[in-house]
């Protein structure tokens, strides 16, 4: 079928006619695939009409073979990565959905489907800066899948399809080959995308990938799922090959890996985890990325080769050990022997002991393997059970006792009164009927020396391998006496008793006194303690031998003999006898044991810990006891601890944590040793130790909670950005849900804030001409009032910290700000109520703490984004006093984007519910459609007030809510968003806008506004100014800035003169303007300003408003005089503006002539 194609769309009619989810469905089904794996061409058609049908369905046989197709065109088909990218798009949503899905299988398959297509897209919308709504999908989508890799409660195909994902995602979000001409299409990258993108953040994106590639790192050393680790393991070749800069980190990862977080799984498991870990590193040795590694590489497998078969070995010797525990338990309890005439017993046994001592005795047991040995002491070992092992040793040990007397006794020519009795090697209680050759009866006496020598060959006893070297000695003829004779196996509740004891002759009772000790001079006892010192740290620490010789050590050096003797007086009172150089000395010496200890403590105090521990804690009870006998004791423990600390703070290393440890296992910790805590938090390379130990005392040791956590708090308003960031950090852990932390930091954090309110303003108050000076809001009782607010507390009730001034400074100092709220801040995060406490306590601030705030609240508001709840609760509920506060966050919500719909909606109830700035408006009017701006606009305006910030904003909304004209559309643009071109003003609209409301501006605003239309030239240019005058003049009534703008016009474009004085000022004077005279007045400075062009238009006024005009503005009378001579027309109409005009030449008859008609007329 896969050369000769079926018709796809006719194939799945008759699939989709069948029956659904039958076998004849299936087969149609797959008669389909297999045509459309061999020719792929309709794949894109029918997985964008079939994939939407998938979403929201229920399980079933049509969407599983849907999912796989989607999944094979996407992933593994041989269309042009152009159709693969427009089939990933289209089915973006869908994908999407099926996240959701109640069916594992279905999720599976849609997270394998999106570790290609969030490659194809992050491509695409690299160059593409238009279609945010897909990023916004796909950023989703993939926190949703990242999610699967750590969620417990998720399948492992899907959680290894994730692992797969996030593999991609770091390939996606780590640096290629920067060079443009060498990147591959095919690998996208994060160097492919711009730093200016609009909404794809590169630092962010690639910080997201570094940190998951951490994330897998830390997985590899602390996952104890085998299959995760496999599937982690698989997915770093490809990382490998396409990231080179990544190998060096991949390979240190993987040579120092062990399996130690496996401990406790199946051997196998272990294993196929090992092979993964040499198959990978082998590969990378071979590959041209790896060459650089290659001494590393093999090093590492030497060392795990080792490890693999010291772990194959001790599994072959588990199950050696269990085979032998189950032969034991699958023999009989009792052997044919049992069943045999009392008569024939004894022969059967020595006939058997005989046969086994001649075997060993000729064996030769050095020819076998050393491992082989091992095996058979270890089973053999292994074979007894504790009590009988412990009852063996016990009764070796009397054993020798009598063998030696018998030995003495023979020597002296005195034979013993009773042999001593073998004692045999009892068997195992699951077969006591069970004949251990090595438990057998010797037939020689014990005295007869070739019976002796021909034993002394035979090995040595396994048990003799766990008895203390000191306490035993390696005799074989001794031994070899013990092992023979013995008619009877003894039970295991009677091998720790000697039955010879009994018959042992008592020992005589003397007077027996322990010889005094011998009497050692100082450098003797000095030099004892000294040698002691170094077998404390050979031993494997916390074991009895390493602890028995720590505690002897230290109570050497702490214990001390009462250094004042006591006698007792004739009325038999007991006194002391003091004797102050005694009580030096024996002080001072004790102080040469504690420095000598110290020193040689201090010398590797990470190896020597628990030395140090067990000292400073036999330190302290010492302390104690001494105390309580005598109250003037000198505290030896706050001493040496403290010079401890100070020793380690020199020569410390700033991330070794074992000093928290040793802190933490202290009986007390004295505040000396608690402010230089504080003091290494403060100090750049000692800040992680400080922070770890209090960090430490607040979780595991509640008596120093309160002073450690006050310390931390503390730390957090420190001036040092880093110091104050790292103590936030710490504390940030406990919130929200960790006690009494909890609420010990919202305390706080909340006191913090409250720092930044109006203190209680002062006045002085006379009383009986005494001048007392008292709060201005304190009533008569008292300085307290109970419903007294926030901002105004009374100055007892501020907290105080070191690092922070006694009164806040004013004018707000920014750094001085930012100490009191980045703990709130950071908080908020993590407990948005703190939100609602910020806003609450905003309105009670000064004026330019309130402006830091903004400013300083600015990275929160970004962080925590436009669609937060609580944040959108807040501006639409805001207190009174915090609008200025809430203007900041809608304003930082839109800086970067359009507002969301949800946005728009909310500012605009907000502003029909509540009296509110007209800067609310600015982010959103662009939104908004025609009318609504119409509306709005004036009140924008109106904010206008001469400030260079104002301008810049009211300029901004004008290029948002104009079009732009024809002549140059698209040359020019805005960075603002822009709604539908039907729905924004045209300039001439705008400027008879602003003419009409100028009284809803105000004149001086409404002045403004024009003058920053004026400037903007490239859309109101000489046409549209045209336009709007022409526009204006026709008003019923004109607007009194009307005049005021023509001259405007008349002065930016002189092209307009033309236009002004021929048609605009002649249809003024129809209007009659000089019955407006603030109209009037610009008409008459206009006239000045376009003269001599307006002269035409001048004579067409009255004549008394053209005296009038030529009396206000005298310099226009020679012009006009000229203009009227040269016209030489009517000889009474020109006498009569010659008299207007004031002519002095002409003579006085003609003059009369002239002026009498006119006169007349």
């Amino acid at each position: 079928m896969a050369s000769n194609p079926v018709d796809p769309l006719q194939a799945l009619s008759s699939a989709l006619a069948v029956p659904p989810d039958s076998k004849e469905q299936a087969d149609l089904l797959a008669a389909l695939r297999e045509s459309l794996e061999a020719h792929p061409g309709p794949i894109p058609i029918l997985c964008t009409t079939l994939v939407k049908t998938v979403s929201g369905a229920g399980d079933s046989l049509l969407k599983r073979w849907v999912l796989d197709l989607l999944h094979f065109a996407i992933c593994r088909s041989t269309l042009t990565l152009e159709a693969r990218t427009q089939l990933s798009a289209q089915s973006l949503d869908t994908l999407a959905l099926l996240l959701h899905d109640a069916n594992s299988n279905t999720v599976k398959v849609a997270v394998q489907c999106f570790a290609t297509v969030y490659a194809l897209l992050f491509r695409i919308l690299c160059t593409n800066r238009n279609i945010r709504q897909q990023w916004d999908i796909l950023s989703k989508a993939k926190a949703r899948i990242l999610d699967f890799v750590w969620s417990p409660h998720v399948s492992n195909g899907v959680r290894f399809a994730a692992v797969k994902f996030m593999q991609r995602v770091i390939l996606v979000q780590t640096r290629g080959i920067n060079d443009p001409r060498l990147q591959n299409k095919n690998d996208p990258n994060i160097a492919m995308c711009p730093t200016d993108h609009p909404f794809i953040s590169v630092a962010a994106l690639e910080a997201e990938g570094l940190k998951l590639l951490e994330s897998v790192i830390t997985t590899l050393y602390t996952s104890k799922n085998p299959d995760m680790l496999s599937a982690i393991l698989n997915s770093c070749a490809t990382l490998i090959k396409m990231r080179p800069a990544l190998v060096e980190v991949i390979v240190s990862t993987l040579t120092q890996w062990t399996p130690a977080k496996l401990e406790g799984l199946p051997s196998s498991s272990i294993k196929s985890v090992e092979k993964s870990i040499r198959i990978l590193l082998t590969h990378i040795s071979r590959s041209p990325q790896g060459a650089a590694f290659s001494s590393q590489i093999h090093t590492a497998i030497a060392t795990q080769t080792a490890r693999m078969e010291q772990a194959a070995a001790a599994e072959k010797q588990r199950k050696a050990a269990a085979a032998a525990d189950a032969s034991r338990k699958r023999s009989p309890s009792g052997t044919p022997a049992q069943d045999a005439p009392d008569s024939k017993r004894p022969k059967l046994e020595h006939e058997g002991a005989a046969t086994a001592a001649q075997q060993l005795s000729s064996f030769d047991f050095t020819s076998l393997p050393a491992n082989l040995v091992t095996d058979l002491i270890v089973a053999n070992l292994e074979a007894f059970t504790e009590p009988a092992l412990i009852g063996l040793v016990q009764a070796y040990r009397h054993k020798r006792t009598m063998a030696a007397a018998a030995s003495s006794a023979t020597s002296t020519g005195t034979a013993p009164d009773i042999a001593p009795a073998a004692t045999p090697v009892p068997e195992p209680p699951e077969a006591p009927a069970r004949h251990d050759p090595l438990s057998r009866k010797s037939m020689t006496p014990p005295t007869a020396p070739k019976a002796l020598l021909a034993v002394k060959a035979e090995p040595v006893d396994p048990l003799r391998m766990d008895i203390d070297e000191e306490e035993i000695e390696y005799e074989p003829d001794k031994l070899n006496l013990e092992l023979s004779g013995g008619d009877e196996a003894v039970p295991d509740h009677e091998l720790a008793f000697d039955h010879d004891m009994d018959t042992a002759p008592d020992l005589p009772v003397v007077n027996f006194k322990l010889p005094p000790p011998k009497d050692l001079t100082l450098e003797e006892r000095t030099a004892s303690c000294a040698d002691l010192a170094p077998d404390t740290a050979s031993d494997t620490p916390g074991s009895s031998a390493a602890d028995m010789w720590m505690l002897l050590l230290v109570r050497l050096v702490t214990r001390v003999t009462d250094p004042v003797p006591r006698t007792t007086d004739e009325e038999g009172v007991e006194k002391e006898d003091v004797n102050m150089d005694a009580v030096s000395e024996i002080q001072a010496r004790q102080d040469r044991l504690r420095q000598m200890l110290c020193d040689y403590i201090m010398a590797d105090f990470s190896g020597r810990l628990s030395l140090a521990t067990t000292w400073m804690n036999e330190e302290w009870y010492n302390d104690q006891i001494q105390l309580l006998r005598d109250r003037d004791w000198p505290p030896n423990y706050e001493t040496w601890l403290n010079q401890i600390v100070a020793v380690y703070q020199t020569h410390s290393e700033g991330k070794d944590k074992t000093f928290s440890r040793f802190l933490l296992d202290l009986p007390s910790v004295p505040p000396d040793v608690l402010n230089l805590l504080r003091e290494s938090c403060i100090e750049p390379e000692r800040r992680q130790i400080g922070f770890a130990a209090l960090r430490e005392f607040v979780s595991q040791r509640p008596s120093l909670r309160v002073e450690a956590m006050n310390m931390l708090l503390e730390l957090t308003t420190h001036p040092d950005k880093v110091t104050r960031g790292a103590a936030i950090n710490t504390v940030k852990r406990w919130i929200p849900d960790m006690q009494p932390m909890d609420n010990m930091i919202r305390e706080f954090a909340l006191q913090l804030l409250r720092r930044l309110q109006s203190r209680p303003k002062t006045a002085m108050v006379e009383d009986e001409s005494e001048k007392v000076e008292m709060p201005v809001d304190a009533p008569e009782n008292g300085p307290h009032d109970e419903n007294m607010e926030d901002g105004q507390l009374p100055p007892e009730d501020i907290i105080q910290t070191p690092f922070l001034p006694e009164q806040l400074e004013l004018p707000a100092n920014r750094a001085q700000i930012l100490q009191h709220v980045e703990l709130l801040f950071a908080l908020s995060t993590k407990v948005p109520e703190f939100l609602d406490e910020i806003f609450a306590a905003y309105g009670g601030m000064e004026e330019t703490v309130q402006e830091t705030v903004q400013q300083l609240i600015t990275p929160l508001v970004r962080a925590l984004g436009s669609s937060h709840g609580k944040l959108l609760t807040l501006l639409r509920t805001f207190p009174p006093g915090a609008q200025s506060l809430a203007l900041r966050v809608l304003t930082i919500f839109t800086e970067n984007g359009r507002p969301s719909a949800q946005l728009v909606a909310l500012v605009k109830s907000l502003l029909s519910e509540r009296e509110l700035d007209a800067r609310f408006l600015i982010p959103i009017i662009a939104e908004m459609d025609k009318a609504d701006i119409v509306r709005h606009l004036p009140r924008i305006v109106s904010i206008l007030n001469g400030s260079l910030e104002y301008k810049n904003l009211v300029r901004s909304v004008f290029s948002s809510v104009v079009t732009t004209p024809p002549q140059t559309f698209g040359s020019v643009t805005s960075n603002l968003p822009r709604v539908r071109q039907s729905e924004l003003l045209t300039p001439a609209e705008l400027m008879v806008l602003l003419h009409e409301a100028e009284k809803e501006i105000g004149l001086k605003a409404a002045i403004e506004a024009i003058g920053i239309c004026f400037s903007m030239t490239d859309i109101f240019r000489s046409e549209i100014l045209a336009v709007v005058m022409n526009q204006l003049v026709d008003e019923p009534v004109l607007p009194t800035l009307f005049l005021r703008t023509v001259i405007q016009a008349v002065t930016t474009y002189r092209s307009l003169v033309g236009f002004v004085s021929t048609t605009l000022l002649s249809r003024l004077i129809t209007k009659k303007i000089w019955t407006v005279p603030p109209l009037w007045e610009g008409f008459i400075r206009c006239a000045k300003l376009i003269a001599p062009a307006s002269f035409g238009a001048l004579l067409q006024l009255p004549k008394e408003q053209l005296r009038e005009l030529v009396d206000k503005q005298p310099g226009l009378k020679s012009g006009l005089r000229d203009f009227v001579m040269k016209k030489a027309g009517n000889k009474a109409r020109v006498a009569g503006f010659l008299d207007i005009f004031g002519e002095d030449d002409v003579p006085a008859p003609e003059l009369q002539m002239s002026v009498t008609p006119a006169a007349v007329s």
